[in-house]
């Protein structure tokens, strides 16, 4: 490994766990956002709904951009803009405003997502053995972090703006220079021309076709995820009788899990592979939502969200590297391409969770992303080590883009 890569990742890590501080702090503050504006219920899934939605826009102007702009250019500017954007949905005072903000939010999340992981599927590829997961526990890392500031601000009834403004002041300046060591993959060519066929028609659709599985498994994982972000707190506080404070735990409590296991899961990986790995996440997953369903007070819904974290953590990681072994010509594509159902996902699971609540019950609503993160274990194989064009899998080194420079620029 050259100092080029370690400061890469170093680097690139940073940005993952600025992200998770950025989207915990927004997510577990939706009751007082709500308050602030006077969303009512029923408005409330709209406008979770806009987040997703243009953010998958971002995310498919990714998938062109990097055809001519370096993923490391497009994280650089796109995450100072999330934390404006997160200030600006705590300094507002009009629903157009908080409208507004949470558009720019959506689309700079777009492509700070698709570009922060096509970085870290380069680098992973680099490295030549699995380290995607511990990305992604940074990411935890900073949903910690972004959960307890939340916390420190329900507790002591501070102003949204109040809350934010330190975060901001402090993070935005520092992931600008971090962004001076971001490393570059060499792999930004169209999807076309990652070996898939000989034919760029043909090799467009063998891509989609061998891209799907990981896409519904996406997806899947992301309802799971969406319902642990956007309903664990007014769940916890309105089924579970718990207060505005302790509604702010349970996404603390599965960040903390999400940490612990994506820090161990790289090992996991590389001792029993990914398929295993990937089918034991979709089964604790499944048990987590059981027991959330089923909770009869607020300390046993601590423990469903527990079991959501281990088993959910280490799904997305895992399908972004498989995305990355399957196209290794143009993993940035495939990236950019299959972060689009990270939005599916949460387009569907808040809606469909609120909507379920409203005319079922939120415990049954429960019970539906149960059954379908259960529909992972039919594509677990797609998660196998797959030879790329180099003659090997993901565990091969390779050191053929090392001196590719630390910036792409």
């Amino acid at each position: 490994m050259t100092d080029v890569l370690r400061r890469g990742r170093g680097s690139l890590t940073f940005s993952f766990l600025v992200q998770g501080v950025a989207f915990a702090l927004l997510v577990t503050r939706i009751p007082a956002i709500q308050d602030r504006y006077g969303v009512s219920d029923a408005l409330l899934p709209a406008f979770l709904a806009a987040v997703p939605i243009l953010a998958g826009v971002g995310s498919v102007s990714t998938e062109r951009l990097v055809k001519r702009v370096p993923p490391s250019r497009l994280l650089r500017w796109s995450q100072p803009v999330v934390l404006l954007a997160l200030l600006g949905v705590g300094a507002g005072e009009r629903m157009v405003e908080l409208g507004v903000a949470l558009a720019a939010f959506g689309l700079a999340v777009g492509v700070l997502d698709a570009s922060m992981n096509m970085l870290g599927v380069s680098l992973q590829r680099s490295y030549g053995r699995s380290i995607m997961l511990s990305f992604h526990a940074a990411y935890s890392l900073g949903g910690i972090v972004g959960a307890s500031l939340a916390w420190v601000g329900a507790h002591w009834d501070l102003a949204l703006w109040v809350s934010y403004l330190p975060v901001v002041v402090v993070l935005l300046p520092a992931v600008l220079v971090g962004s001076r060591w971001y490393v570059d993959g060499g792999d930004t060519g169209p999807v076309a021309e990652s070996g898939a066929g000989e034919k760029a028609g043909e090799g467009q659709a063998l891509a989609f076709k061998l891209l799907l599985p990981l896409c519904l498994v996406m997806t899947v994982a992301y309802i799971g995820d969406s319902t642990v972000s956007n309903w664990s707190a007014k769940y916890l506080q309105d089924v579970l009788g718990s207060s505005e404070q302790m509604a702010t735990v349970p996404y603390n409590v599965y960040m903390v899990t999400t940490l612990v296991g994506r820090t161990l899961g790289d090992f996991g990986v590389r001792r029993f592979g990914a398929v295993a790995v990937v089918r034991a996440g979709a089964l604790v997953a499944a048990a987590g939502f059981a027991v959330v369903a089923g909770a009869p007070g607020a300390w046993v819904g601590m423990l469903g969200f527990t079991l959501l974290g281990l088993g959910l953590c280490v799904l997305v990681p895992q399908t972004f590297a498989a995305a990355g072994r399957l196209f290794p010509g143009a993993s940035d594509a495939a990236v950019a391409r299959l972060n689009i159902f990270n939005y599916v996902g949460f387009l569907i699971g808040s809606p469909l969770v609120g909507a379920l609540g409203d005319l079922w019950s939120y415990r049954g609503a429960m019970l539906v992303p149960m059954v379908l993160v259960l529909v992972t274990l039919v594509y677990a194989r797609s998660f196998a080590a797959q030879p790329d064009r180099y003659g090997g899998g993901h565990e091969r080194p390779r050191t053929a883009d090392v001196g590719r420079g630390s910036n792409g620029l």
